[in-house]
């Protein structure tokens, strides 16, 4: 077990990173085995999606061959095209808003990027920095991209990837853990080592657009596909607060590979806990950034104590 989305046999995961002459965005595959089944849960009023129409869940999911996360915000959707060129068929994509965050507005990824990240998709997972998480913020801290897993006794296994892009915080003040790190498993996040919360208070501005991107995938047969992205959306409420307003568009698909029965009730539980704790990863992974707008600061430069005990995946 990697503690990420691809320890879901045939879930394969890729990345196209831009950084530096005024960019600071990317592009994140993932790419689903054959006979894998979509759907997609989109909240809040200002998403940028493409073909997630097609992934209707009033049709119980559809057969796609991955999904795009990427920045640039809709001028990102185009990255979709040079997946689709890659893989051979349409590629439902959701897009998060990182425009101008490297320096140039117009830096933002297209074809060429798309088609880059499905070329570099395998099973190991890079975080932080990385992908549809390069230029990733999180109210004054830089956000990040993250993944996790779980696997039950019944040899199913539910995991997650997952972009930190929220105005809301992630990390409550009075402890210097972000709140999710309660759902982790045994060792996986740091407790509090006493570090200084009044500069984390007063550093930076919440920037003004939010929107977390991901996907949640399980090799369980479920009856209704779309609980498991409405599951995946409850964990980003847990890990982000508030979530899901007027300026967010929190989109989350979600895909069931089919090979194993399994108790509903578990795998949607796990789903909640493994899509909260990517978005915690994502913190924890991200770098900070010194871009010509100014200083983005990581969770790791804020709370130096704390993030030194985190062991990763």
């Amino acid at each position: 077990m990697r503690n990420a989305i691809t320890d879901v046999p045939g879930v394969l995961v890729g990345h196209a990173t831009r950084i530096g002459d005024g960019a600071l965005t990317g592009v994140t595959a993932v790419l689903f085995p054959p006979g894998s089944l979509s759907t997609v849960d989109v909240r809040g009023g200002a998403p940028a999606t493409r073909d997630t129409a097609a992934l209707d869940p009033r049709h119980g999911g559809r057969e796609v061959p991955g999904v795009v996360l990427t920045g640039g915000s809709a001028y990102g959707l185009a990255a979709a095209d040079g997946a689709a060129r890659e893989l051979g068929s349409f590629v439902p994509a959701a897009a998060l808003f990182d425009l101008g965050r490297g320096g140039d507005f117009h830096a933002r990824p297209g074809q060429d990027e798309g088609a880059e990240a499905v070329r570099n998709a395998g099973v190991e997972v890079a975080q932080g920095n990385v992908g549809a998480g390069t230029g990733a913020l999180n109210a004054t801290l830089k956000g990040g991209l993250g993944t996790a897993s779980v696997a039950l006794p019944s040899g199913v296994v539910v995991g997650a990837v997952a972009v930190l892009n929220a105005v809301g915080p992630s990390v409550d003040v009075g402890t210097g853990l972000p709140f999710a790190t309660r759902l982790g498993l045994p060792d996986e996040f740091p407790a509090y080592q006493g570090d200084d919360l009044d500069a984390a208070r007063t550093t930076g501005h919440a920037q003004p657009f939010n929107t977390v991107i991901g996907a949640i995938a399980t090799n369980a047969r479920l009856p209704h596909l779309f609980a498991l992205a409405n599951a995946a959306q409850d964990g980003l409420a847990t890990a982000v607060r508030p979530a899901h307003g007027l300026t967010d568009g929190d989109t989350v698909f979600a895909t069931s590979t089919g090979t194993h029965d399994a108790d509903t009730d578990a795998v949607l539980a796990a789903a909640r806990a493994v899509f909260a704790r990517a978005l915690v990863h994502g913190l924890f992974r991200a770098e900070s950034v010194t871009t010509p707008w100014g200083h983005l600061a990581a969770y790791r430069e804020l709370y130096p104590r704390t993030a030194a005990t985190y062991r990763g995946n």
